[in-house]
Parts: structure tokens; C-alpha cells; sequence
């Protein structure tokens, strides 16, 4: 028989379509997400209501849909619990009388939380012949793939795709009329998630993870509870790991709740771009979506509280990208406090701040609040189970084998609130796996990459000058710049440098940083050498392909050992 999926019920008049999971022609199981919705600034999940193959699509990724509305059909049989819904939808208070499902399952691992550290951790663990159990409230990809990492590079690479477009004719060639679709930017990011969120349920599904969409409640050690549908299941595993991730910050700036003020995801769900706009901090969030934006053709300002933008970086770094952001016409005050948002007459925002002791004002059609994220501990009842916190009470203590004060409990990413990157959370799920397999593993956060992609890009990795000096390690360090760089040249892209640090009595690399073309895949290199305790001689006796800009990283080391080939200071 012919099912129709609908929209049943939306508190809010519209929802907007922002992802479609699967296809027409494409089959499909009861309970499985067809569908993500937008409405209100909070994310709904559409999920099959019966089994078979989907017959058609009937809507598509931007467009608005109301409640009843008809999102796709399938030819099937229904699943029990729809048809058994449907047909006492007159008789609400019999409805409420049926009895869920309860079922219980045994496993060696129960991960709650199917974000980068979460379904990393499942797919090692099931690769190690554990038997896991993976449990994930929304959609699998977490903060990371859905609403950070992944969606705003797709933005990157739009606004890079339209920067290039705009200097054709320096390259010697001709584009005309070009301009910004924001509904099709957002589409193609829809697509690209979409895509990789398919890929990992299909690597999961691939080694037997028993996926559940829930909230993982942990009654003790050994067990956890989640609702899934119409079923109650009661897991009992051997050992537990939290990856619940982290949410957005909010400071308590009066005004934060007016409609203008968004976050990062609503950012990455705009259908139309505005003309000014006011990010709140300067730190690798704010920044990045200063020059998307920017990139995009909005006038953006930015305020920071701190006295520079990205503290964490050298300062020779900031000052570079400072004064790129200025020839962009990205605006940034730093040392100032947002006092106020109010909305004013016209429709607009206006922001109110102090900077050296004096009030100033920016209007803006939008302001986003970029102040970064803290560990979710919502629906982990720490208290009740004795798990200990972090000496500020923020994220939950772990040691270096990801284990909790609770032996066989253990916790990753950023609700351990140490490093807040995918790519560590995605380490730290390896690393408390193989211990629970008994393989004994620990983390080094000595050697962690940062990446943030501002145009250009900049990475960092090891020890910086900056904690070099606060540290009394005596380093000399070593710079290339990729105006000197031939490929960099071809490229249009001369703006930026390599910097090397090196410790004088060892000659090893301790650390580098990186701002311009391809920062964010180059500091692997660095990263490497930091690791394995390398020395300059060691890179420099390594033979760097022509032309590419990994040459630059050779000339730095050069530099560091006393002077470049192609570059004299």
C-alpha cells in the first residue's frame, strides 16, 4: 500500500526543509530519519512511519512546509505502532493506555552520544570485536558534521568559489554578473552533510553497531536506559562511554533573545544575507564567520572582549590576520565589553559596548553570538552516579586513558571540556576503546593541531613563541613567507608565513605555525615532527616536492638553521 509521510504536528505556523536523507527509489525502515526540519531555531526530525521503498520526494531542501503537509511517499506496510496510532487517533485516552515496547540488550560497550568522538569510538571498538551499542538523540555527526566543522567549511568554499570568480580577470579570464545565492550555498551544504552522515551510518551498519535514537539515561555502571518510539530499552553493558558533546555559549547580554540575534546554527541556516552585521567574539568562531560573511559581501564588524583576536595565537600571527580582516573591511574592536542589543525603529540592531571607558554603537541587520561552547551535561544525572567534574565544574574528569573516577566508565570530547575539536574527540574515542579492549593508549595534548579557516588559513601546533618565552625554553625560530613562495605566487595567494620553533640545545622542532594557502593541511607536517622529536636536520634532509607549498615549511627549518634559499631577511 501507498503511505504518506506528513508533517503531523508544528507548533510554530512553518518549518523549513534543511536536509533530506534519502531518495526516491531508495528504501527505507520504520524509524528511520527521512527528513530534518528547521522551525523556531530548533532542529525536527521526520522519521519513516513504515518499511519499503520510497516512491517520491515531495518537497525539497529550503523549501517551507506546514503541518499536514505531504513530505514523501512510500510503497510498504506500515510499521505496528503507526497503523495502531492512526487507528485510535480519535480515541486519545485509549492511546495513552498502550504499553511501550520494553526490551533489553547486552553489549561490551554503550556510547551515548554519536558525534565525532562517539562513532569513532563504535567503529574501533567494533573493529576490536567488541559488541557496541550507539545511542544518538538527533543525527549522527553530532555538533561537528551537522552544525560546526563540516557546514561551515562548505561556506568557506563557497565564499572562496566566489572570491575567485570576482578576481577572474586577474588570471586572465572574464566572469560577468556574478553574485551570491545564499538558498543555493546552504543547499549544497545541506548535500554535502547529508552524504557524510549517510557514509557513517552505512560504516556502522557495515560492523553490526546497534544504533539507537534516544536520550541515554545511566541508571548505574552497568546500565542505561533509552526511549526509542514506542519502545523502552534497558541496556546492560560491561562499560559506558559519555561523548555528549558541547552547545553553544550565550552571555548574559541583555537583548541576547531578540530575533536578531542569532547563533552558529542559525547562521548556517540563513536564507537571505544581510547587509550589516555585529559577531559577538573573536575568537576561532567569530573569526571564521567574519570572513565567510565578509567573503559573502556583508559589512561585518567584529567586538572582542579580550585585547586581541585568537589570544591563543603569537602575536605576529594575530597582527597578520588583523590586517588582512582590515583590508577585507572587516571591522574588529578589541578590548570592549557588549553591554546592550536593542532593536531599534527601523528594523535593525544596535549594539552598545564600551571600549576605554567610552560607549559606542554599531547597527546591523543581524548579530551573531560567537563566544564559543561548553560541555553538554544535560540528561546526565553527574550527582547521582558520583561522577567527578573538572576543578571549575565544567565537563567531566578524566585521566589520560579517557577513564572517569568510575573505572568503567569513561568520557570523550568535549564533555571533557580539555581540548573542544572534533579531531581530539575523534582521538580521545580511540584511545578509551583500546583501553577497555585492554590495549593501554594515552593521549599527548602536547602535539594537538589547530586549524581555523579565516582566508587565509592558519594553524598552529606544538609550543609557540609566546609559551616558549613563559615557559624559559630558549628557542630560535625560523620564517618563510609564502610572498617568496613560487606556488603561492602561481596562485595569487602571497599574503602569510611559515614560523618554525626550534629549541637551540636539541635542535628539535617543538612547534610552528602557519598562515596562508593550505595552512590547515600543511601543519600535519609540523605536527609529525613535533611527535616523533625531530629535528630541523631531520626536515631540512627531507626532499620537498617543486612546486608546492610545502616548500615553505623546508625554507622555515632552513631559516631556523641559520637562513633561507629563496628568502634573505
Amino acid at each position: 500500500m501507498l503511505i504518506d509521510i506528513t508533517l503531523k504536528e508544528l507548533n510554530n505556523g512553518e518549518a523549513r526543509v534543511v536536509r533530506i536523507f534519502k531518495n526516491a527509489g531508495e528504501t527505507v525502515k520504520a524509524g528511520e530519519a527521512l527528513f530534518e526540519l528547521e522551525a523556531n531555531k530548533s532542529n525536527i526530525t521526520v522519521e519513516s512511519e513504515a518499511e519499503g521503498k520510497i516512491c517520491k520526494i515531495m518537497v525539497e531542501e529550503s523549501q517551507s512546509v506546514k503541518a499536514g503537509d505531504v513530505l514523501a511517499r512510500i510503497e510498504g506496510p506500515p510499521c505496528p505502532q503507526a497503523a495502531a496510532a492512526e487507528d485510535t487517533a480519535d480515541f486519545n485516552y485509549f492511546g495513552t493506555l498502550l504499553k511501550p515496547q520494553e526490551q533489553e540488550l547486552e553489549c561490551d560497550i554503550t556510547i551515548i552520544g554519536g558525534g565525532p568522538g562517539g562513532y569513532v569510538a563504535a567503529i574501533q571498538a567494533a573493529k576490536m570485536g567488541a559488541k557496541v551499542i550507539l545511542i544518538e538523540k538527533d543525527v549522527l555527526g553530532g555538533t561537528c558534521l551537522n552544525r560546526g566543522c563540516i557546514p561551515t567549511k562548505s561556506l568557506v568554499r563557497s565564499a572562496e568559489i566566489f572570491k575567485n570568480l570576482k578576481e577572474a580577470e586577474d588570471f586572465g579570464c572574464q566572469a560577468e554578473n556574478i553574485s551570491v545565492d545564499i538558498k543555493n550555498v546552504i543547499g549544497r551544504k545541506n548535500r554535502v552533510i547529508t552524504q557524510l552522515v549517510q557514509g557513517i551510518e552505512y560504516i556502522l551498519k557495515k560492523h553490526d553497531v546497534r544504533v539507537i535514537r534516544g536520550i541515554g539515561e545511566i541508571k548505574d555502571c552497568n546500565t542505561v536506559f533509552v526511549k526509542e518510539k514506542a519502545a523502552e530499552i534497558t541496556i546492560k553493558t560491561n562499560n559506558i562511554i559519555i561523548a555528549t558533546g558541547s552547545k553553544s555559549s550565550s552571555l548574559p547580554i541583555p537583548g541576547k533573545d531578540l530575533e536578531c540575534v542569532m547563533d552558529s546554527s542559525d547562521a548556517l541556516q540563513m536564507d537571505e544575507l544581510p547587509e550589516k552585521m555585529v559577531i559577538i567574539g573573536g575568537g576561532v568562531i567569530g573569526m571564521e564567520f567574519a570572513f565567510i560573511f565578509s567573503g559573502f559581501g556583508v559589512d561585518v564588524t567584529v567586538v572582542e572582549f579580550l585585547d586581541e583576536v585568537l589570544a591563543a595565537f603569537d602575536s605576529d600571527i594575530i597582527e597578520e590576520i588583523s590586517k588582512i580582516a582590515k583590508s577585507k573591511g572587516i571591522k574588529i574592536f578589541t578590548g570592549s565589553k557588549v553591554e546592550q542589543i536593542i532593536q531599534g525603529e527601523d528594523g535593525q540592531s544596535i549594539v552598545v559596548f564600551s571600549k576605554d571607558n567610552e560607549k559606542k554603537y554599531i547597527s546591523a541587520d543581524k548579530v551573531l553570538m560567537a563566544v564559543g561552547r561548553q560541555p553538554s551535561l544535560d540528561g546526565l544525572d553527574v550527582a547521582s552516579l558520583g561522577l567527578e567534574l573538572n576543578d571549575k565544574g565544567r565537563g567531566i574528569k578524566v585521566n589520560e586513558k579517557m577513564q572517569t573516577n568510575i573505572p568503567n566508565i569513561y568520557a570523550i570530547g568535549d564533555v571533557t571540556n580539555r581540548v573542544l575539536l572534533a579531531h581530539v574527540a575523534s582521538h580521545q574515542g580511540i584511545v578509551a576503546v583500546k583501553n577497555i579492549i585492554g590495549v593501554p593508549s594515552e593521549i599527548d595534548y602536547n602535539v594537538i593541531p589547530s586549524a581555523i579557516f579565516t582566508d587565509p588559513e592558519i594553524a598552529m601546533v606544538g609550543i609557540g613563541e609566546k609559551a616558549a618565552k613563559k615557559q624559559g625554553i630558549d628557542v630560535e625560530v625560523g620564517k618563510f613567507p609564502f610572498a617568496a613562495s613560487g606556488k603561492a605566487l602561481t596562485m595569487g595567494e602571497s599574503r602569510g608565513f611559515v614560523k618554525i620553533i626550534k629549541q637551540k640545545c636539541t635542535g628539535k622542532i617543538l612547534g610552528g605555525a602557519i598562515i596562508g594557502p593550505h595552512a590547515t593541511d600543511l601543519i600535519a607536517e609540523i605536527a609529525l615532527a613535533v611527535k616523533k622529536g625531530l629535528t630541523c636536520e631531520d626536515v631540512i634532509e627531507t626532499v620537498h616536492a617543486h612546486p608546492t607549498t610545502a616548500e615553505a615549511i623546508h625554507e622555515a627549518v632552513l631559516a631556523a638553521e641559520g637562513g633561507a634559499i629563496h628568502f634573505v631577511n
